[in-house]
């Protein structure tokens, strides 16, 4: 299969949609990214929108379900292609598809709080707990002082 590799930025325009897929969950949005463009007297003209439809898979489910919704501008990085079907009346029909491999906001529009995934260690020695614990507490601290988003 031919993939071709694309970043888009854009805004999310409906609510994603968590769905199972086999043994697997997978996560769906539309995404549209406008462009603009300068006119000859200096005015900002709207120029063409692209529509794309992105799929997350994996490990991407539970982070953009928890963190992104309908509105929220993102940068997304994954592989392009074309999904054909047939519609109610018969006329076949294509539209674009792109399995996100990153999904992130972007920050240029938004301000966003990076939680990091910790996997917990079993057994770990009472001095470093009580070392991480002591910095779990200055981080939590940090955070309340950061606005939560624009």
């Amino acid at each position: 299969m031919f993939e071709t590799p694309l970043t888009v930025v854009g805004n999310i325009v409906n609510d994603p949609i968590r769905r199972t897929v086999g043994d697997q969950e997978v996560l769906k949005f539309r995404l549209a990214s406008n462009s603009r463009r300068r006119a000859a007297d200096g005015t900002w003209e709207p120029g063409n929108s692209l529509f794309v439809t992105v799929n997350c898979w994996g490990r991407l489910v539970s982070g953009v379900g928890a963190s992104l919704g309908k509105g929220a501008p993102v940068i997304v990085v994954g592989h392009v292609h074309t999904s054909e079907y047939e519609d109610r009346d018969g006329m076949r029909r294509s539209t674009l598809e792109m399995r996100a491999t990153s999904v992130g906001p972007d920050l240029s529009r938004c301000l966003a709080r990076v939680e990091k995934t910790v996997l917990s260690v079993p057994d770990a020695a009472p001095d470093a707990t009580d070392a991480a614990d002591a910095k779990d507490a200055d981080d939590d601290e940090a955070r309340e002082k950061l606005p939560l988003s624009a």
